[in-house]
């Protein structure tokens, strides 16, 4: 089986190309779903958020975490070990039903031990501006907020530097369906 790990900054377009992916047959984990999932589900790591942040609320969270980056590096302490858990295991599964591919979409690909669990790394850039306005159509957000979002998160130039391939989120749809198209059968092909 084939695996991408698919990220890219707030905005970019990761969740379109993954599911342009999921078009042609690969099957999807998103880690930001997953995160969710523990938040609601996983009594340990409830407690834990709840006797750190005094709330579960993930606009509440999101408000606190996005302007303290520490009280951020405390929060995914809480959940990314147990998020990489459930990728792994998920991935094992596909693998073991037979899957010729799957796309791990990670907002914090590059700075994860998941990582090293993808045969190719691919990275949505975007131009900032077309960042802000989905990130604040997206998630109701105002313009401060959304801008204090992208700013915990790593310069997309480091991004795709580390990239195998580079799809381009603010190109036109067909374009950039393209580019999914002749990265992945290039992929497959291997």
């Amino acid at each position: 089986m084939k695996v991408i790990g698919l990220t890219g900054n707030l905005g970019c377009g990761k969740s379109t190309v993954a599911g342009m992916l999921r078009d042609l047959g690969a099957a999807h984990i998103d880690a930001d779903a997953i995160a969710r999932e523990v938040r609601q589900n996983d009594g340990e790591a409830r407690g834990a958020i709840q006797q750190r942040f005094g709330t579960l609320d993930p606009r509440a969270l999101g408000r606190t975490v996005f302007s303290d980056p520490a009280a951020l590096r405390e929060l995914e302490a809480i959940l990314h070990p147990r998020v990489r858990d459930a990728v792994r295991a998920r991935l094992a599964e596909l693998a073991e039903a037979g899957a010729p591919a799957a796309v791990v979409e990670v907002i914090k690909l590059l700075e994860s031990p998941l990582h090293d669990a993808m045969d190719e790394t691919w990275v949505v850039v975007c131009d900032e501006a077309d960042a802000i306005t989905r990130v604040r159509e997206s998630r109701g957000l105002g313009e401060a907020e959304a801008r204090a979002r992208l700013a915990n998160q790593s310069p997309q130039a480091v991004k795709a530097a580390a990239a195998d391939v580079v799809i381009d989120g603010s190109a036109p749809i067909a374009e950039t369906r393209r580019q999914v198209s002749d990265a992945y059968e290039s992929l497959i092909a291997q």
